[in-house]
């Protein structure tokens, strides 16, 4: 990435296949996304244009039938935009001897990390089924990202779209952070209701992180506000959840809240670098 021209890294970006089946038309209307949608070459222009480094991915998930973005192509886009962009990949991890090997054949090509989510996957975290996944994972030192708290994609359909809320409990993830000391860990999205939670294990475990994405940040509880601009100052992420929330809403959002000057560059820019990798 060319950090020197970035003002921030969105570290929460999906590529989207764009189906517009009814889980995809429930989350627009959910968090009141109305604009068009985006492609990739769109997703490009608009984090080039605004200096915006992103992490970007797309979730192996059957639950809502919305076909999942191949890895393979996520890789290519963001080699082609290697100046901004960096590429995470999904698995199901209960896919078994197939996960694993998947998950080989992605770190030797090079993703720089991977993205869960256990709602959609219809898996608790620290399933023993998936701890051969995460060995591999471990093994390559690489970041997960797992999706913790309310869903967005399901909320308002009927059942919620089939989507457990259960699998969201950050707790669960508590376990796999004990068990895997080498892989850093992302807690995204502030994890209603389980906030105080995820404070908890972020605080608690050195190699847990938490990304602020899936909100407006004028919805972010005050003790979230609180731990970022003190314990957890080096351990907050800026994410947005593009497309769904874009970087410009989500940023216009959070120059109106209570962080900290010192701490505001921390989130935006300087605690991704770290985490990634990027700084030398």
């Amino acid at each position: 990435m060319d950090l020197q021209n970035l003002v921030a890294i969105d570290t929460h970006v999906h590529i989207e296949s764009n189906t517009g089946n009814a889980a995809d038309e429930a989350a627009r209307k959910y968090f009141g996304e109305t604009g068009s949608r985006s492609g990739p070459t769109e997703l490009v222009e608009y984090y080039r244009s605004r200096k915006i480094g992103c992490v970007v991915f797309s979730v192996d998930e059957r639950l809502t039938g919305r076909p999942q973005v191949p890895n393979d192509e996520v890789a290519a886009l963001a080699a082609q935009n290697a100046d901004i962009m960096l590429a995470f990949a999904s698995v199901d991890p209960l896919r078994g001897s197939e996960a694993v090997r998947e998950a080989r054949r992605l770190v030797a090509a090079g993703v720089r990390g991977f993205k869960l989510h256990p709602p959609l996957q219809q898996f608790h975290a620290n399933d023993r089924a998936a701890y051969p996944f995460y060995e591999v994972i471990n093994q390559a030192r690489l970041p997960v990202i797992f999706h913790t708290g309310h869903s967005g994609i399901g909320t308002g359909m009927p059942g919620g779209g089939g989507v457990r809320l259960k699998y969201g409990n950050p707790m669960d993830i508590d376990d796999v952070a004990v068990d895997f000391p080498d892989m850093p860990i992302v807690l995204a999205h502030p994890s209603f209701p389980w906030q105080d939670e995820a404070i908890s294990i972020c605080l608690h475990k050195p190699q847990v992180y938490i990304d602020l994405s899936g909100w407006s940040p004028k919805y972010f509880p005050p003790n979230l506000i609180q731990y970022a601009n003190t314990l957890l100052k080096s351990k907050v992420l800026f994410g947005s959840d593009y497309p769904l929330i874009k970087p410009d809403r989500w940023l216009a959002d959070f120059e109106k809240i209570a962080i900290r000057d010192e701490v505001r560059p921390l989130i935006l820019k300087e605690n991704a670098v770290r985490l990634l990798g990027l700084s030398g």
